[in-house]
């Protein structure tokens, strides 16, 4: 797979919790089986959606097996965890332990307490980690907005050409479309550049992307496959309609307190991930009420993944 490059939706899924904040790992073959249903052709478990941050080492590994155990045999569904970024030797042993039980790719982000002081010492970090798998695609996570690590990934690519064999691509989630571009055609398109802007998803697919990571994917794959048909067919007016629909739904995120809202979709669709950990806040159920009621307004039901019944 090294020389692969992905196509597609990419889900960044929930970590499924119970009501006391435990792990629920039961609930992840049900999730993977919604997932593969509405055409998303892959998972990044563990990332910021995913609450990778808020996870021990040992539930990082957990939910890493039970998503390995949901698509082996499955060469159609790629499944990246993210390995984090601020302690090199736990993401060194979770890479170890990704190649170990079967999963496709790993990522990692940059780290964000004692920063690397430039690219050459962000792309250090890249090799060490990458080394220990060298069998196994590596991707860069470009997050800035939560990282505090903006370097440009075009610079980051300089750095690393050359020195990291398994070197994949990045998982660009960034506004930076200068840079993006850049980076497609650094050697001519020698890396594989995964868009992470749900909301911008159309401005990507302009520029040439074709893969794409993002969490509305989880609860709202079908309105982004009419996207991408649109723009695909050159229907541009449908595909600016259907990107304005994505743009009404996530604007709902950050009116009911961001990332904690797509558990309540998933809660909508009849999937009931439970809610974040601290330090992340959890809406009141008078405010999913009247979240289920703007859900509504916003045509959500109109293009929601559905919930496969004998799942």
């Amino acid at each position: 797979m090294l020389a692969q490059h992905l196509q597609g939706l990419i889900a960044a899924p929930f970590t499924p919790m119970d009501e006391h904040g435990a792990l629920n790992t039961t609930l992840i073959p049900r999730y993977y089986q919604m997932l593969r249903a509405n055409g998303v052709r892959g998972a990044f478990i563990c990332g910021s959606t995913g609450e990778g941050v808020s996870l021990s080492l040992r539930e990082k590994m957990a939910v890493a097996e039970s998503w390995a155990a949901c698509v082996k045999g499955d060469d159609g569904f790629v499944v990246m965890p993210l390995l984090g970024g601020t302690c090199l030797t736990e993401a060194r042993e979770l890479a170890l332990h990704a190649r170990e039980i079967g999963l496709h790719a790993v990522s990692f982000t940059a780290p964000s307490y004692f920063k690397p002081a430039n690219v050459e010492m962000l792309a250090q970090c890249c090799q060490e980690i990458a080394a220990a798998v060298p069998d196994l695609p590596f991707y860069y996570y470009h997050i800035p907005v939560l990282t505090g690590v903006g370097y440009a990934m075009y610079d980051l690519l300089q750095a690393i050409d050359g020195h990291i064999p398994n070197f994949a691509g990045v998982k660009y989630t960034h506004e930076d479309f200068m840079d993006f571009l850049s980076c497609m055609h650094f050697r001519d398109g020698k890396y594989d550049m995964l868009w992470g802007r749900d909301e911008n998803m159309l401005p990507a697919l302009s520029l040439g992307a074709k893969a794409a990571v993002g969490s509305t994917y989880n609860y709202a794959a079908p309105l982004y496959h009419q996207l991408i048909d649109a723009f695909n067919n050159g229907n541009l007016a449908a595909a600016a309609k259907y990107q304005q629909q994505s743009i009404d739904m996530i604007r709902l995120l950050g009116k009911y307190g961001g990332i904690a809202t797509g558990k309540a979709f998933m809660k909508l669709l009849g999937l009931d991930c439970g809610g974040f950990r601290l330090p992340v806040r959890n809406m009141s159920g008078a405010d999913f009420e009247r979240f289920r009621a703007d859900a509504e307004q916003v045509g959500f039901y109109s293009f929601c993944s559905a919930l496969p019944q004998h799942a």
